[in-house]
């Protein structure tokens, strides 16, 4: 194991130096010989989740560890371009739900992407290339002629056209990430620059595209963290429900009306604020949900009951960590991290506005 670079993750309330080592290393400590990082040992691995674990690994100067999990993806990618929901402990032939959710498998271009930024290794960039471009043409199947993402493709091959807003906004994400790798590459896709405009005028212009999970904070603040609502439309947003998600000292309900708060949520919000610009309220947050460390593995617990003032569920999850630290890096000028979630830094594709 290499010393993990920690200066960018030191945030006054949130980490120390060697609070952040600890959380790096309660992360590697999960992830498998094979590269795989399931929620914790002897549970599940979904590819969305096991991504941002990679990213939070390259944030903290773990390349050779993110580039296993990156490694772990393109080997166990499924034909048509996709991966399972679920994995049992990251075994890749021991599938535990055998959907494949179009956000999961868009998350990877992300990663890439990410992983690039962190490194500038075009051998690598060059290597998933493929494992990337048949991802996106999985996802690209399934959107709707109103420019939406259905939410996913069963195991018999039948495809679910509802989309869901907190999907399709990390999708709106991962499709510029993925323009940003073919950018790189010199390999134009035009297709995907057209779907990644009609995707996010869906989400600005279009809620009734989508199945109403509007008590899901994720729903709240994620049209505004992919990238899809920005500048005035997102301030609003953002304001419009703060009171009904926020919980002052504690951090961000996952649902409303529960008297449950979520680390993983808690840090998304705080990344979200920091690509307002909102940097200031972004680190009250993160400091709210510091009664979620634990402090002999540097891990952090999913979730408080806060009417039982009770941790459920009594897990200590490798991406609540992952978020974490991503939200730190960004706080902390993290050059990679900053690039990925700021939208001046990422293509557009079509303006969202010329479409219909």
């Amino acid at each position: 194991m290499t010393t993990p670079r920690t200066e960018h993750l030191v945030l006054p309330g949130v980490l120390t130096a060697e609070e952040a080592a600890a959380t790096v290393a309660g992360i590697l400590s999960v992830q498998r010989e094979d590269g795989a990082i399931p929620w914790f040992r002897g549970h599940h691995l979904d590819p969305w989740d096991h991504t941002e674990a990679a990213m939070a690994l390259d944030a903290a100067g773990e390349h050779e560890a993110a580039e296993r999990a990156y490694t772990w993806l393109a080997r166990h990618q499924n034909a048509d371009g996709s991966w399972y929901a679920a994995y049992a402990d990251g075994a890749f032939d021991d599938v535990s739900d055998r959907g494949r959710e179009t956000n999961f498998v868009a998350y990877i271009a992300v990663g890439v992407w990410h992983h690039y930024l962190s490194t500038g290794d075009d051998t690598f960039l060059d290597s998933m290339w493929p494992t990337v471009y048949a991802a996106i043409e999985f996802v690209l199947q399934l959107q709707q002629p109103g420019g939406q993402i259905g939410w996913k493709r069963e195991d018999d091959g039948t495809d679910t056209a509802d989309a869901l807003l907190t999907g399709s906004s990390s999708i709106h994400h991962a499709l510029r990430c993925a323009l940003a790798i073919a950018e790189q590459r010199e390999e134009p896709q035009p297709d995907w620059e057209l779907a990644a405009g009609a995707l996010r005028h869906a989400i600005r212009r279009h809620p009734e595209r989508f199945l109403d999970k509007d008590r899901y904070s994720m729903d709240w603040y994620y049209p505004v963290l992919g990238g899809a609502l920005t500048g005035t439309e997102a301030k609003s947003r953002l304001e419009a429900d703060w009171e009904r998600f926020v919980v002052p000292g504690l951090g961000v309900r996952c649902v409303v009306p529960n008297p449950w708060v979520t680390g993983g949520e808690s840090a998304e919000l705080a990344l979200t604020l920091w690509v307002m610009g909102e940097s200031d309220r972004a680190l009250e947050i993160l400091q709210s949900i510091q009664h979620l460390r634990d402090s002999e593995t540097g891990l952090y617990w999913t979730g408080y009951v806060f009417k039982d003032q009770a941790i459920w569920p009594r897990e200590l999850t490798s991406w609540t960590a992952g978020s974490l630290l991503l939200a730190v890096a960004a706080l902390g000028g993290h050059e990679a991290t900053c690039r990925i979630f700021s939208g001046d830094h990422l293509p557009n594709g079509l303006d969202p506005d010329c479409c219909g």
